[in-house]
């Protein structure tokens, strides 16, 4: 091949990428912050929680969905994970609550149990809480939230 047909080819690639990329539309992330948690029924050495988000869509574009995925770390360590299969969409400029349960594994609360301090209660445990709004193709959402939660004497009376 003569290197004039080399250049013009990997040219034309690279314009093509290029204005492939603003085809995409710019979308402000999504704002999702943990509003509660509540017990579930479990299963023998398992607990279970119904974590609540508040998905807020900053955009004026409608925000489809079809699933979530969530990882809740306390203390640096993994505590609870969960998945839903739900579906829906957020309008542009609104906010929905959406309701996630997840599942605790014994062998999990005790690594917590343990890693706690003996000055340490179960008021202000600082969280980070990962996941992903499955959208698509292109419209998975990544999203992390952290703070400090305070579990209610309902949730660790039962462990």
């Amino acid at each position: 091949m003569p290197l004039r047909l080399i250049r013009a080819l990997l040219t034309s690639l690279l314009i093509l990428a290029i204005s492939a990329c603003a085809l995409f539309p710019h979308r402000d992330p999504l704002n999702i912050n943990v509003v509660g948690i509540e017990p579930l029924q479990g299963q023998d050495l398992e607990l279970r929680f119904a974590v609540k988000l508040r998905l807020q869509n900053p955009n004026a574009e409608v925000i489809n969905y079809n699933g979530v995925a969530l990882q809740l770390d306390i203390n640096d360590r993994q505590l609870a994970s969960g998945v839903s299969d739900q579906q829906g969409s957020i309008p542009g400029f609104s906010e929905t609550v959406l309701v996630v349960p997840v599942s605790v594994s014994a062998f999990a609360a005790l690594r917590q149990a343990l890693g706690l301090t003996q000055t340490q209660t179960l008021d202000n445990l600082p969280y980070v809480l990962h996941g992903k709004l499955a959208g698509g193709l292109f419209g998975t959402m990544r999203f992390s939230d952290s703070g400090t939660l305070s579990l209610p004497p309902s949730v660790y009376g039962n462990w």
